[in-house]
């Protein structure tokens, strides 16, 4: 059995069927981890989001910012936005079904070696309180009472072990599904999207501040990542590379680490 770990689909279903050929994806022996933000921005969503769960337990799923977007919009806690592409999902006949089943997906999951997180691991917690904070917020959104909790992007832009309701559980959401750079203090600012080097003189990449060293972070979100090179290890795996963006869509083999991608088609 191969585990391949999948970078950011974004609605990209061809080009995801393009790359499962590429690696010969066998469903009856291989699994596929996928990084999170399945949906929105490419044009075959609700595609997308039927073929990975018709996959059962051959795919296991992080959820990302563009997911929970689209589980907000779906309740009525967001609008939806000029760019967004999930349409095909609400309008559908199995709407219903396939947002049960995209709520009760994880915020982290881990083997042996590896982590998958979507946007990665707050750099100030350990593997277990990560590994605690993600329980926490999958514990609501897969109870009966979520649609609070999708209302706001971010909460607190610092963690608190003393934050308490909402506040707590937003920043665990924006730290899992958002981060991208933080200062020195722990503080997230969200709003710094490019490549490393383009920032703020205060800020780092969440990476350069993290402690962990006894596991392997594979994560997401961040495509302009591929701009500077790509995180390839020892510790991080960087495997958002842009499909949708004009870049690559990457299967990440976790035995070998061996890459393969395909890029964005025409269709």
């Amino acid at each position: 059995m191969s585990v391949y770990a999948i970078g950011d689909i974004q609605g990209c279903y061809d080009e995801l069927r393009l790359l499962l050929d590429r690696i010969q994806f066998d469903p009856a022996q291989d699994q596929l981890w996928f990084v999170g933000d399945l949906v929105n921005r490419g044009s075959k969503s609700l595609e997308t989001l039927r073929f990975i769960k018709n996959l059962k337990e051959q795919a296991i799923i992080t959820l990302g910012n563009h997911d929970l977007h689209l589980l907000a919009v779906a309740n009525g806690a967001r609008k939806l936005e000029r760019h967004d592409t999930v349409s095909d999902i609400l309008n559908a006949p199995d709407r219903d079904e396939l947002l049960h089943w995209l709520r009760h997906q994880k915020f982290l999951y881990e083997n042996d070696q590896f982590i998958m997180v979507h946007a990665g691991i707050y750099p100030f917690w350990t593997i277990a309180e990560a590994k605690q904070y993600a329980q926490e917020i999958e514990t609501i959104l897969h109870g009966d009472n979520y649609i609070e909790l999708l209302s706001d992007n971010y909460g607190p832009n610092k963690w608190d072990n003393n934050l308490k309701g909402l506040d707590r559980y937003r920043f665990i959401v924006s730290a899992f599904t958002a981060m991208r750079y933080c200062d020195k203090y722990g503080r997230l600012d969200v709003n710094e999207k490019g490549s490393p080097g383009s920032q703020s003189k205060d800020l780092f990449p969440w990476f350069e501040l993290s402690k962990i060293k006894n596991k392997k972070i594979i994560f997401g979100h961040w495509a302009a990542l591929r701009a500077s090179g790509m995180l390839d290890g020892p510790i991080f795996y960087s495997i958002d590379t842009g499909c949708f963006w004009g870049g690559v869509l990457t299967a990440f083999r976790l035995e070998d680490h061996r890459r393969f991608s395909v890029t964005k088609s025409n269709g």
